[in-house]
């Protein structure tokens, strides 16, 4: 055999891989790579090795200010690795513990009985309280862990989490608290995004989520000094109440419910976003609707856009600049100065009393209820998470544009 026939058999193991084709058994590799395409038998093994590796990870976020989320819901710890943060950045375990404490659960009217401190440690990219431009890590252990609750659940199917998929997918997942797909994933996220918001701050750019409605409760006016005086975070005192009364009458009836989250950054250059695929406003959607919760994401006016005529949508400018704005700070997917405004649609949450229609793992039909210690709403909790994906998304745009100008 010669040195290109077996390297050309090696490839012939190596390629169908990438393409979900079982190598072992079919022993070829699939008509379209012998058809004219010779070129991609050449490829090196390390490269294929590589391309595989990026198609099935999907935990990390960003490009140049890079985050890797890991760790399960009930594992040892959960925690995130940055890479790419500047060096002399400010940056301490108090700092990022105050935007952790904001999502922490058990702390509020809609939250999980599940007590948990998340005291972030950091274990490098950082000396003397400044960063040091070397990967950061952090990591914050899981002690209220209880995954004997899942034991009656492991076999089943929970509507509206990813259990199914999860399993179709891999062919195995962790049933304790769903594993990565459990919000406690969004400890990482919220962690770096800490960091994320120390250096935008060096710009004097701000970032601020709140909850804009719960339960079909709705807000009838915004005052941003409002957010950190009450439980749900919203910016209307006269709709807390209403707030509170929807929650007491949601988890009596053993049922849950979801909102919207409205996330405003303020002192945004314009200049920020990239033309056509890497746009500011989609790299915002991708960010948030990544988050497990989030189903659905406006910019500015959002759908109100649809029902508007052009006269109505537009934003005049003038020499002081624009004089509304619907476009919510972003045109062509480029920053335009204007505060960008973003909004997530944040669905209940699916583990519920109420006895739902479901099937075993064997494909069996039967019924669940979920019992055991879940929020009634995501809502407040997630706003932090929506602020984190945010800070991330404007952070990793701010810097791609300090390369380009320099």
């Amino acid at each position: 055999m010669t040195s290109q026939e077996g390297h050309d058999k090696n490839l012939k193991t190596e390629i169908p891989l990438l393409r979900g084709v079982d190598a072992k058994r079919t022993g070829c590799v699939p008509p379209y790579y012998r058809a004219g395409q010779k070129e991609i038998l050449h490829r090196s093994h390390k490269a294929l090795e590589s391309e595989r590796k990026y198609i099935v990870a999907g935990n990390t976020f960003g490009k140049l200010f890079r985050i890797t989320t890991w760790g399960e819901s009930h594992g040892k710890a959960i925690g995130v690795i940055i890479d790419g943060c500047p060096p002399r950045v400010p940056l301490t375990e108090k700092a990022i513990q105050e935007d952790l404490d904001r999502r922490r659960p058990g702390g509020g009217p809609t939250s999980t009985a599940r007590k948990e401190k998340d005291q972030v440690k950091i274990l490098s990219g950082t000396l003397n309280g400044l960063t040091t431009g070397t990967p950061i890590a952090m990591m914050v252990e899981n002690r209220d862990v209880k995954s004997s609750a899942y034991n009656e659940l492991k076999d089943l199917y929970r509507p509206g989490h990813a259990d199914f998929t999860y399993q179709k997918k891999y062919g195995i997942r962790d049933w304790r608290g769903g594993g990565r797909a459990s919000a406690r994933e969004t400890v990482g996220r919220v962690a770096a995004g800490a960091v994320a918001r120390k250096v935008l701050s060096v710009e004097s750019i701000s970032v601020v989520a709140y909850t804009l409605e719960l339960g079909g409760v709705g807000v009838s006016s915004i005052d941003l000094a409002e957010v950190n005086n009450n439980p749900f975070r919203v910016p209307d005192r006269s709709a807390v109440k209403e707030m509170a009364r929807r929650i007491a009458e949601v988890k009596k009836a053993g049922d849950s419910i979801g909102g919207v989250v409205e996330v405003i950054a303020h002192g945004v250059a314009p200049g920020l976003g990239e033309p056509v695929f890497d746009k500011l406003d989609a790299e915002l959607a991708k960010a948030l609707m990544s988050i497990g919760a989030v189903k659905g994401v406006e910019i500015g006016a959002g759908f109100e856009a649809s029902r508007s005529l052009g006269s109505q949508n537009n934003d005049p400018i003038s020499t002081n600049g624009f004089l509304s704005n619907n476009a919510g700070g972003i045109l062509g997917g480029i920053s335009n100065g204007e505060p960008i405004v973003v909004r997530a649609a944040v669905k209940p949450i699916p583990s519920i009393e109420i006895e739902q229609q479901t099937i075993t793992v064997d494909n069996k039909p039967t019924h669940i209820s979920v019992k055991g210690r879940h929020d009634v709403s995501a809502i407040p909790r997630i706003n932090a998470v929506c602020e984190a994906m945010v800070c991330l998304t404007l952070v990793d745009f701010y810097l791609r544009q300090k390369v380009m100008a320099s």
